[in-house]
């Protein structure tokens, strides 16, 4: 049979054209030497014509095997030309197939196309000995020139730098709200002692929160025994303890017919949860933003403040300290740990579809205020590809950890990681402005960035066991991941210096716990900027404040201000003194100071001997260099 098939000259091998709309399926296949052909077998359009007649249908007979050289199919409609074709076969009563259907199977379509996606796209993880192209710096234009955004030549005490914040309209306010809710109370039948609270008991109830953050006791009524151990003479002799209970139990932040008004809403949107910190909630944050300007590095991070009553907003976050309450959203400087901005969370109210850690973050970076060129360090809650993309057009950097599950990590396993990596080892993988690196340490570490390369030679000791041995060793790390280690500090240092010195004892109301946080704010901002007035003023015989001498000056000047001894504000600078260079001291090597206009120039490590005496600002003046003039020229 196969010899007469083969030596057949009369007939070919051809596929018949059909109006079955099942021709489609028919798949090219390719031998061993690489050349198409037509396999015949699978299809029932596909005829062998021949003189002889065969019964095909036959269970022992075997169909042919043979290879065709490469041709074009024929066109539909054409007849065959070498011997008559039998009628076309009937469709089979199935229903009408798709053009979608009609494409090979969706596993097979979909393991082709994820390959091919590999190698069109070209994705591949990097080793550490492959060099990648650092992106170019971000040019630094901040809308203001950072640090300090007032006199600083001025004299300033801690008291004043707090006014900043708590300023007269400010407290007036608090006093007026608190006689408000007083009297309402008492109109209700309330029975206790009050009298009309005013800015002297106010300054002296502020002086005793600053002095419990410095001396803690079990109870908030130790402060006013007369026993050992305590017997402490104030707050006994400025204030007694009924009249402190009534002013907290008092205290409030807003007007309390403004508070009903919004009370009415409830579950309806125009109600507002935070309606009842908003006065002084709107004030802190604006005042935090004004009276200072960020340097080039920032960093957000979460801040938990935990109150002793129970609200439907309370968050769990397990890695603070404090791991249930409400939860803030705080944008700080990482060089200084200033808290520059922040917001409350009150729930899933966004209807966005970029997702809370996306609108969190915008929502705090006011771009016309804080202007252009700064990098913004995250952790992975906030990290992600379209943050970053986004900010990066914004002319922002951005670096910071990232999930691995997170839409637009890359997932290729293309020279990735062995299946045990030794520790520094690196992969890293440029797309666009993107740059995700992954590092092993005691565990793996994934970072995205804007701003870095992926490794230029830096490393870090690690303690390292050698056999029963333990040893030093230097780790190859990447950049992204030593910088965002240096600059996330900045957060967690501001986190760490509220915590050390606030208020221990809870309030019952929720909006109250806020007020001691708002104090706590205040206060370490204030702090900063006084080390900040230090820096710039580098007077050698200056005292030295750590941040509890700070808050004891701060409650000691509080009492002053109260009966009426308290320092004047700072006095405006003189009109007469003109700006004129001065050396910081006879020896210009030792007493130098980093130049302000280089600094803002994105230029670091700058130091110079010369500094402004009106303005107070340091500043190079040399016959190649003079950043004296031209800082004074834009003024």
């Amino acid at each position: 049979m196969m010899d007469v098939l083969m030596n057949d000259s009369g007939s070919d091998v051809v596929p018949e054209d059909s109006s079955s709309e099942e021709e489609d399926l028919i798949q090219p296949k390719f031998n061993n030497n690489g050349s198409s052909y037509w396999d015949c077998s699978r299809d029932s359009d596909c005829h062998i014509s021949s003189s002889d007649s065969e019964n095909y249908n036959d269970e022992d007979y075997q169909p042919p095997k043979f290879s065709l050289s490469a041709r074009p199919p024929l066109s539909r409609g054409r007849p065959c030309r070498r011997a008559p074709l039998p009628p076309p076969p009937q469709p089979l009563p199935t229903e009408k197939i798709s053009p979608e259907q009609s494409q090979p199977s969706k596993k097979r379509r979909l393991s082709v196309s994820a390959d091919e996606t590999t190698e069109e796209d070209g994705e591949r993880w990097n080793s550490r000995e492959e060099e990648d192209q650092k992106p170019d710096p971000l040019s630094f234009t901040p809308a203001r020139s950072p640090g300090p955004r007032f006199n600083r030549s001025a004299s300033w005490c801690p008291l004043s730098l707090f006014q900043l914040y708590f300023s007269k309209s400010v407290v007036q306010t608090i006093i007026d709200n608190t006689n408000a809710n007083a009297a309402r109370r008492i109109t209700a039948g309330k029975k206790f002692l009050w009298t009309t609270m005013t800015l002297k008991d106010f300054y002296i109830f502020m002086a005793i929160i600053v002095f419990s953050g410095l001396v803690h006791v079990h109870h908030r009524g130790d402060y006013w025994k007369r026993q050992w151990p305590y017997n402490f003479p104030f707050p006994r002799e400025k204030m007694s303890w009924n009249r402190f209970e009534a002013i907290l139990w008092s205290l409030h932040l807003s007007n309390p017919k403004d508070d009903e008004d919004n009370d009415r809403k409830k579950n309806t949107a125009g109600y507002d949860r935070l309606f009842k910190i908003k006065p002084l909630y709107t004030d802190i944050t604006t005042a935090c933003k004004a009276h200072f300007q960020p340097y080039q590095n920032i960093c957000m991070n979460e801040r938990m403040v935990a109150p002793k009553a129970q609200i439907s907003t309370k968050q769990h976050m397990r890695s603070k300290p404090a791991k249930w309450g409400y939860k803030l959203f705080v944008l700080a400087d990482a060089t200084t740990g200033y808290t520059w901005n922040f917001s409350v969370y009150t729930g899933k109210l966004d209807k966005s579809q970029l997702g809370l850690s996306y609108t969190s973050v915008v929502d705090l970076l006011p771009f016309s205020v804080l202007g252009e060129g700064y990098t913004l360090y995250v952790d992975n809650f906030y990290a992600s590809p379209a943050l970053f993309r986004d900010l990066h057009e914004k002319h922002i950097g951005c670096c910071g950890t990232i999930r691995k599950s997170c839409a637009g990590f890359p997932h290729t396993n293309s020279n990735d990681f062995p299946q045990k990596p030794e520790r520094g080892d690196i992969r890293w993988m440029r797309k666009d402005c993107l740059l995700f690196v992954k590092w092993v340490d005691t565990r793996e570490v994934t970072v995205c960035s804007t701003v870095h390369e992926a490794f230029s030679g830096k490393t870090v000791q690690r303690r390292v066991a050698e056999g029963e041995v333990w040893s030093s060793k230097e780790v190859p790390v990447p950049d992204a991941v030593m910088e965002h280690n240096k600059n996330m500090g900045g957060v967690d240092l501001s986190d760490a210096f509220n915590g050390y010195y606030s208020s221990h004892h809870k309030a019952t109301k929720w909006y109250k716990t806020f007020f001691y946080h708002f104090m706590d704010i205040a206060v370490m901002n204030s702090f900063l900027l006084y080390e900040e007035l230090s820096r710039y003023k580098f007077d050698p015989s200056a005292k030295e404040y750590t941040q509890k001498t700070f808050r004891e000056t701060l409650a000691a000047e509080m009492l002053c201000f109260a009966e009426g001894l308290a320092p004047q504000p700072p006095p405006a600078s003189s009109s007469t003194l003109t700006c004129m260079p001065r050396y910081y001291g006879s020896d210009a090597t030792a007493s130098r100071r980093y130049c302000r206009r280089c600094q803002d120039a994105g230029i670091q490590r700058v130091k110079t001997p010369i500094y402004c005496r009106k303005c107070n600002v340091s500043l190079c003046l040399t016959s190649k260099k003079n950043c004296f003039e031209r800082w004074h020229d834009t003024r």
